[in-house]
């Protein structure tokens, strides 16, 4: 369904009439497994199909330009984030995550109250331990090269867990005190000194539900519509984005379309449009 959402809302076309050449590999299907349904963890069989897939999908695409993976839950992540990170250590590159999220997903299968696996991806996808079955992490991300930005809802466990690496986080209250430009600069910035690669991963939950509704985990306070697009602006200002994912779309919550063509113009500030054109200023040592 969101896939299709975000093709209705034209997704391509004006990705096109920015200049890009867009290719459309189409809705994906997830590989048969023969692991059994799990008694707490939601829809386990078809999340580690999926996994496989998306993981090759996303290693396969990444040296073609820059891959947009169209979800569906951010269990998605599990899959994308990998295997960019598989093709990013082939290349000898460093892979760097903006997490845009309301949600930290660090839970593991262990330590997920709901059993939802779309809360699991950041922790998975960082090498941490109990997700048997699933792909081998064999290019684990460090934890001091992810970044989130806009958390407001955060469980216990995964506080407990966070507080233990090296993870940057930009949680509402400290954009709220001090703005959502300077972290995500300071980020940038460590991104170009290392000359990494840049994975981004959007969670409609990212934006305040106001303006974005179209989602079955909304918590009030997100991103407004100046913070969001003014995030996407500094992306594309840095030119260091190589891979996208935009989660989460549940068209029929949303309301005539408002949040797929909200979450279609964000990405097109990602991908250079803009109202006046600017010098681009380097990130390297900016804050």
């Amino acid at each position: 369904m969101g896939p299709d959402a975000f093709r209705t809302a034209r997704l391509g076309d004006i990705l096109t009439e920015l200049g890009h050449s867009v290719t459309d590999l189409g809705n994906l299907t997830a590989q048969d497994t023969d692991i059994p349904e799990h008694d707490h963890l939601i829809a386990l069989p078809q999340t580690i199909g999926w996994t496989r897939t998306l993981k090759k999908t996303a290693k396969d695409a990444a040296p073609k330009g820059l891959p947009i993976f169209l979800g569906g839950d951010h269990s998605l992540a599990l899959g994308s984030v990998t295997g960019i990170a598989d093709y990013a250590a082939s290349i000898g590159k460093p892979l760097f995550v903006l997490w845009l999220d309301a949600h930290s997903d660090f839970h593991t299968p262990q330590t997920t109250a709901s059993g939802n696996l779309h809360g699991t991806p950041v922790a998975y996808l960082c090498g941490q331990s109990g997700f048997d079955d699933f792909p081998v992490v064999s290019n684990p991300v460090p934890t001091e090269n992810i970044c989130m930005i806009g958390l407001r809802s955060v469980d216990p466990a995964e506080h407990a867990a966070l507080a233990d690496t090296d993870v940057e986080i930009a949680d509402m209250r400290a954009i709220d005190e001090g703005g959502i430009r300077a972290p995500l600069a300071e980020f940038l910035a460590k991104v170009a000194a290392a000359d990494g690669l840049l994975h981004v991963s959007l969670d409609v939950d990212f934006l305040d539900p106001d303006i974005a509704p179209a989602v079955g985990t909304t918590v009030p306070g997100g991103a407004t519509l100046r913070e969001a697009h003014l995030v996407m602006e500094l992306l594309h200002d840095s030119a260091r984005v190589t891979s996208l994912d935009l989660v989460e779309l549940n068209p029929f919550m949303d309301e005539r379309g408002k949040t797929a063509s909200l979450m279609v113009d964000l990405t097109a500030s990602l991908m250079g449009r803009r109202v006046f054109d600017r010098p681009t200023r380097s990130f390297a040592g900016a804050v």
